[in-house]
């Protein structure tokens, strides 16, 4: 496999064809099935296979309807654990640091992001396992502590996954660039954050499915950030209204 050598995390070469315009009723259609079949119990494999094959979707085109589908029962209950971002103030954080900084990242570079079912921001980029910087890597941070900075709260503990390479390289930058503004920031390399944000009691900051769906308190600062620093990001909206 060769390194990669990418500078930004902008789209796919094919983006500009599988999410343009004529294409977007199609996918809508697909997040509809897929959520109809995850409300009635489905896997999401096998599901997101039939819906696909239905729809004739590519295999990016798949990633995104799968990332923007949940079940009713999902969707309801991250609304009801959602909290508006002015509640933010005086309370203790915990930031998903790879999920949060690689959306920016791909806004910043011009790459599509997709709003799910559950309103929630998400990117298409994937680590795979390791992590590389990008130009934009300290402006997205920067404009992370900047909003968080407005918002007030008492504390930010950032959580990295461990088992990707290059995160204690992205936790000291993001260690340094804190230090240097006087963010009340910690950052934690850590082997599972997943679990780390859903036992901790403070506010979780992601998009996360997964910790979505057990979290009691969370915070949709993707939304904020991009309403207010990147009016101009190539927005797909694929929800099923």
């Amino acid at each position: 496999m060769s390194p990669d050598t990418r500078r930004h995390r902008g789209p796919h070469p094919a983006d500009g064809e599988l999410f343009g315009i004529g294409e977007l009723p199609k996918l809508r259609r697909a997040v509809t099935d897929l959520c109809w079949l995850l409300s009635r119990g489905y896997k999401m494999t096998s599901s997101l296979k039939l819906v696909g094959d239905r729809h004739g979707l590519r295999e990016r085109q798949r990633l995104a309807v799968s990332r923007s589908a949940a079940s009713d029962e999902d969707r309801q209950r991250r609304r009801n654990h959602r909290l508006a971002v002015e509640e933010l103030k005086n309370q203790q954080l915990v930031v998903d640091g790879f999920n949060l900084i690689i959306t920016i990242e791909a806004a910043l570079s011009g790459g599509p992001l997709l709003i799910g079912v559950d309103d929630c921001i998400r990117d298409l980029s994937s680590v795979h396992g390791s992590y590389r910087s990008v130009e934009e890597t300290d402006r997205a941070i920067t404009m992370i502590g900047n909003a968080l900075d407005q918002l007030g709260p008492a504390s930010v503990h950032w959580l990295l996954d461990q088992p990707v390479s290059n995160s204690g390289r992205l936790a000291a930058r993001i260690t340094n660039l804190a230090e240097r503004a006087n963010w009340p920031w910690t950052v934690e390399v850590v082997f599972n954050p997943d679990a780390a944000i859903v036992a901790s009691s403070s506010i979780a900051i992601t998009s996360d499915s997964a910790i979505l769906d057990r979290e009691e308190r969370w915070a949709d600062l993707k939304t904020y950030l991009l309403d207010r620093e990147v009016p101009d990001a190539w927005i797909v909206d694929l929800r099923n209204y």
